[in-house]
């Protein structure tokens, strides 16, 4: 896993507060989405620093136990504040008595007196949202503890939006999705960028941006009919290494001790779904591997069962956007 800790801040709320800071006055703001520079009292940070780390980085099973979050400490009005206050995720935790918490309040449009979590856009920098958490006189810590899981909640949120908003930003190819369903019988919603070719019955959508080098993101779609009456994670498996083996330009091998199973339905159809990892064989003399998700689904009124298998080969970057982006590709799937 890449770890990086960015230094940006993240501000928690439960209402959304627009800015009012003139935009000509404010610089670009710095850093990732999804890196989170945390503000509060060095006494606060001491007592709850292990909690906030646990809420807020959480481990993604599915991309070798990358963190969905990364969280850097910074003390207010310490010998960086100036640079660091302009990063565009901030978390900004205290008291209405604290000088870093009126500093945002200020710049927002409705007044906050009362305990709670807030956004704000754009306090001290462009294109940022600083998350407020404003405590309780007493009991600050606690306060903070019991409100982690809200905080990590609407960061997620916001982080899913974020990156499927951008992974269509080249355009929804619908008129794929049109040919897919007259040629195939099914669909789904790939944005213009993918490429795609047909292979026997094998369908294979790719969008190796920049460089196939650096980054592939593919969707390889299969079927069977009649459809099996059931199909286990075993089964499963060995049907995608078969058309790994026949339409991948590169063997896949499972790692079997990194291996989920889940079998609740998909889009209100029967299926089953395993996430793991995939590498390439050592022979190979160089190493490549990456995440993937592999669902059969079955289409009843098709009398099919769908092979659905997604990988990403992405070296050295965070992977948790990319598959975000699959898993959403994947959400668009029709067989109807």
């Amino acid at each position: 896993m890449i770890e990086k800790r960015l230094l940006v801040g993240v501000l928690l709320g439960s209402s959304v507060v627009m800015g009012a800071a003139a935009c000509d006055t404010l610089g670009l703001g710095y850093g990732d989405p999804n890196s989170i520079i945390a503000v509060m009292s060095p006494e606060l940070w001491d007592e709850a620093s292990a909690d906030i780390y646990a809420a807020l980085e959480p481990t993604i099973f599915a991309v070798g136990e990358e963190r969905a979050f990364t969280v850097t400490y910074q003390e207010p009005y310490d010998a960086y504040w100036l640079q660091l206050r302009r990063f565009k995720q901030m978390l900004l935790v205290g008291t209405l008595a604290d000088a870093w918490v009126q500093e945002a309040i200020e710049e927002a449009s409705e007044p906050i007196t009362e305990p709670g979590i807030h956004q704000i856009r754009e306090v001290w920098a462009l294109d940022q949202t600083v998350t407020l958490l404003v405590l309780p006189e007493a009991g600050a810590a606690d306060a903070l503890r019991a409100r982690l899981p809200e905080i990590h909640d609407l960061l997620e949120r916001q982080y899913l939006n974020y990156a499927r908003n951008r992974m269509y930003q080249s355009g929804v190819d619908s008129a794929l999705a049109d040919t897919l369903r007259i040629e195939a019988g099914f669909s789904f919603l790939f944005p213009e960028v993918y490429r795609w070719r047909r292979l026997d019955s094998t369908y294979v959508f790719r969008n190796d941006n920049p460089d196939p080098s650096e980054l592939i993101r593919e969707v390889v779609v299969t079927w069977t009919s009649p459809a099996p009456t059931s199909i286990d994670a075993v089964e499963l498996l060995a049907w995608r290494a078969r058309s790994v083996e026949e339409y991948y330009s590169e063997r896949q091998d499972v790692r079997s001790d990194n291996v989920f199973v889940d079998t609740a339905p998909f889009l209100g159809h029967q299926a089953i779904r395993v996430q793991s990892q995939w590498q390439n064989p050592p022979d190979r003399g160089w190493p490549a591997g990456g995440p993937f998700i592999t669902y059969a689904v079955t289409c009843p009124n098709q009398d099919r069962t769908y092979l659905i298998d997604a990988w990403l080969y992405a070296p050295g970057k965070e992977k948790y956007e990319y598959m975000i982006q699959l898993e959403t590709i994947l959400g668009t799937f029709q067989c109807e």
